[in-house]
């Protein structure tokens, strides 16, 4: 996947993120873990992206 497309997928989120977040209305408790779970959700798909989700998942403790 081109650094194209994760900056343009990244935008997008970033941006619906921000109409969701001025345009919806919600309790500021729900938009706290609403934000929180599409930023980890955004962490994850780059791990992903960039290959490193697989050699954290196999790292024992």
């Amino acid at each position: 996947m081109s650094i194209f497309i994760v900056l343009l997928v990244l935008i997008i989120v970033g941006f619906l993120l921000w109409l969701v977040n001025t345009y919806v209305p919600m309790d500021g408790t729900i938009k706290k873990i609403f934000n929180i779970v599409v930023v980890i959700v955004v962490i994850i798909w780059l791990l992903k992206v960039f290959g490193l989700f697989n050699d954290l998942m196999g790292i024992h403790v």
